[in-house]
């Protein structure tokens, strides 16, 4: 357990004094719900947590933390697999409280602010028949899905969550508070899109919206374990030159154990394909027909249903409190050898809540050139994400082994070696994956880097280092 530094009390009340919002230092009655996040696995202890009300506050406790030198983290939805949302013996700035969303009806955008998640969105935009491409899990925060990409169900359609970033309201690490868009700050405001946290706190994102449901098809098709390769192999071949509407995923999972199901298919490990159709729904049930016939399925749960339940169907089996350690891969392209590969990893899963899932990606996505945003080279149709998630903490050693081995395994099949940043394992692993997942823009980002943030005030993170 961490120790924590001694804290200046009156700097501590000081502090307090100053913000609309509140401090939760240890000794606060809700320090301890308020120092977890969603990852069980991480057991961080803050010195004090500045759970801001405004933007005001949020510059008010960077000042702070320059000031005192205490190490600094910033909580959006507090959904990031690493932990990045809180620091030991450091102060970490809490926008929790800062969840208002709000459509601008003239410019066809959604202003959101830093601690809402997909779900607030998704309540506002998804009843008028609009969506902004974000988060499959809806209780994932928007903030850190958002600055460092956003893969979504509707993303070969609409592109990633970055693409459709019109401006962002950033606290820099000098306490400034500017506004980055293709024409304030437009340098920010690239490396913002794919960066991550970087370079400053981002208070309020807006995005742009597109004609989506609010009804949708929904496909969720589920064969035996023994067909693992040939369902893959099919899907992957009848996604070829799919129309962008239709975003799919190959999956291998396991059922749950829940009376809902018959008994002869409660824990039973599958393969499975998955997506939506961001379109008439009647047209999705024909495009997807194929997909539901790739061999003889154990299930097919595939149907019309609203944007907004499928954006929470997945909620259930990613509660707050299990030990999650995921990492992802983009694959040069999805051979035979490569859909081996995972098949055969995927059935030593240590946990049969454990999620290999490969993503469909192209269309949209591809038509942004590496140059255009942060998040750099887009050439690759293929993310493959090992999502390991257990309950024990006895079992944390074979899980993380098991999936290191599993992506390490998988590199033969990635010569760029780029990850994606919301599923980076844990946050020491970051270094040695920054510069090969940021290819040509590293340097680019590491100048802007020096720019906003001389100090790397802004470190916990897949950090990009300031240029000398």
């Amino acid at each position: 357990m961490a120790v924590h530094p001694t804290i200046d009390v009156r700097s501590a009340a000081a502090l307090a004094e100053r913000l609309a919002g509140e401090v939760i230092a240890p000794d606060h009655p809700g320090y301890e719900q308020a120092r977890r996040v969603w990852n069980g696995m991480i057991d961080t202890r803050p010195a004090l947590i500045a759970r801001c009300a405004d933007a005001d506050d949020v510059a008010t406790a960077v000042r702070f933390a320059a000031d005192t030198g205490m190490p600094l983290a910033v909580r959006g939805g507090g959904h990031n697999v690493a932990g990045t949302a809180v620091v030991d013996d450091g102060i970490v700035i809490d926008l929790s409280a800062m969840r208002e969303v709000r459509i601008d009806a003239s410019r066809r955008t959604v202003h959101v602010q830093g601690g809402a998640t997909w779900a607030d969105v998704d309540r506002v935009t998804a009843p008028l028949g609009l969506a902004t491409p974000g988060g499959v899990v809806s209780e994932t925060g928007v903030a850190g899905l958002a600055l460092n990409g956003g893969v979504s169900s509707q993303r070969r359609r609409d592109g990633m969550t970055i693409d459709n970033l019109v401006s962002a309201e950033v606290v820099l690490a000098d306490g400034r508070r500017v506004r980055a868009s293709a024409d304030e700050h437009p340098d920010l405001h690239w490396a913002i899109r794919g960066g991550g946290g970087n370079f400053g706190v981002v208070t309020s994102f807006e995005l742009a919206l597109h004609e989506l449901g609010p009804e949708v098809y929904d496909l969720l098709t589920l064969y035996p374990i023994e067909d693992a390769a040939r369902v893959l192999a099919g899907w992957r071949d009848a996604v070829a030159g799919a129309p962008d509407e239709l975003t799919t995923v190959g999956l291998i999972w396991s059922l749950p154990v829940v009376p809902d199901l018959p008994e002869h298919l409660r824990g039973l490990p599958y393969v499975g394909v998955a997506g939506m159709w961001a379109g008439d729904p009647a047209d999705g049930e024909r495009a997807t027909r194929p997909l539901r016939e790739l061999a003889t399925p154990l299930v097919d749960m595939s149907k019309t249903t609203t944007y907004l339940e499928m954006q929470a169907e997945l909620d259930v089996y990613f509660p707050a409190g299990l030990r999650y350690y995921w990492k992802a891969l983009y694959l040069d392209g999805l051979a035979d050898a490569a859909i081996d590969t995972t098949v055969d990893w995927s059935l030593q899963r240590p946990s049969e809540r454990t999620l290999v899932v490969i993503r469909h990606c192209g269309g949209a996505i591809a038509r942004v050139g590496a140059e255009e945003t942060a998040f750099g080279d887009r050439s690759s149709e293929w993310m493959l994400s090992i999502d390991a998630t257990w309950d024990d903490p006895a079992d944390d050693e074979r899980n993380i082994s098991w999936t290191r081995g599993f992506w390490d395994d998988a590199h033969r099949f990635s010569q760029q070696g780029k990850t994606y940043f919301n599923f980076p394992g844990l946050l020491e692993e970051g270094d040695a994956m920054v510069r090969a997942s940021y290819g040509a823009n590293h340097d680019r980002l590491a100048r802007i880097k020096a720019r906003y943030d001389p100090g790397n005030l802004f470190r916990r993170n897949q950090n990009i280092r300031p240029a000398a």
